[in-house]
């Protein structure tokens, strides 16, 4: 018994990361990323999926209010002042008025993020059909085409580049604000922004970060791609 105790004092004590232990706290710390790859992996995925959920949300959403603003001159104000009037609501306020409904999930940050995203969507897709010249629509109608076929055939396509230029920006910013959701236990990557915060842990808040930037660089290119693809008469001009 004596010996196992000598034994046991003489080890040397358990090699500590390089870069980041209880003496170094540096900022640029790959170990880091090597010994936590799974924990990285499964706030990357979920930031992903809330804010691609997000996005199809707000864009299941803008549609038809873009529409509903277009055909009733009345309502247009209303509805444009509404989407803009959601993106000055803070979310420490926001997120708690969907709580006795969505409990803390994954849903809370969802709808939160599509109510923001709303602000740029609708505007828009209402600025991109306004964009449709008129006498397209005029020779449309002259053809015996009708008002969903004209919408869906015509003036959508024609609407595309405007629209799509406002998705870019509500994705990036819905990359960014997905972060919050770490109020909730459900931020992605922000979960890890916020505890590396609050315990002052350079490299995983570091990493936490630059993960978010090259998120929002990736799905902007993503859009990028998607819009010379449904656009190719655009192709020519500066995006």
């Amino acid at each position: 018994m004596r010996v196992t105790v000598l034994a046991a004092a003489a080890a040397p004590p358990a090699a500590e990361p390089s870069c980041y232990s209880s003496v170094r706290n540096e900022w640029w710390c790959w170990q880091y990323v090597v010994d936590r790859r799974e924990e990285i992996t499964e706030a990357g995925v979920q930031h992903v999926g809330i804010t691609l959920a997000a996005i199809v949300l707000a864009v299941a959403l803008a549609f038809p209010l873009a529409l509903l603003a277009r055909r009733t001159r009345r309502l247009e104000s209303t509805v444009l002042a509404v989407s803009t009037g959601l993106y000055t609501i803070p979310s420490l306020a926001l997120f708690p008025l969907f709580l006795p409904f969505t409990g803390l999930s994954a849903a809370t940050v969802v709808l939160a993020l599509a109510l923001y995203a709303l602000t740029v969507l609708v505007r828009s897709l209402l600025d991109g059909l306004r964009a449709v010249p008129e006498e397209v629509r005029e020779s449309a109608i002259g053809q015996g085409v009708g008002p969903t076929r004209l919408l869906l055939r015509v003036e959508l396509p024609l609407a595309l580049p405007v629209f799509l230029g406002g998705l870019r920006v509500a994705a990036v910013s819905t990359v960014a604000l997905t972060t919050v959701g770490a109020l909730v236990s459900y931020g992605g990557l922000g979960n890890l922004i916020q505890h590396g915060v609050a315990r002052n842990f350079r490299a995983e808040l570091l990493t936490a970060s630059v993960l978010c930037v090259l998120l929002a660089l990736v799905l902007d290119a993503v859009i990028v791609l998607l819009q010379r693809l449904l656009t190719p008469w655009t192709r020519g001009s500066t995006v």
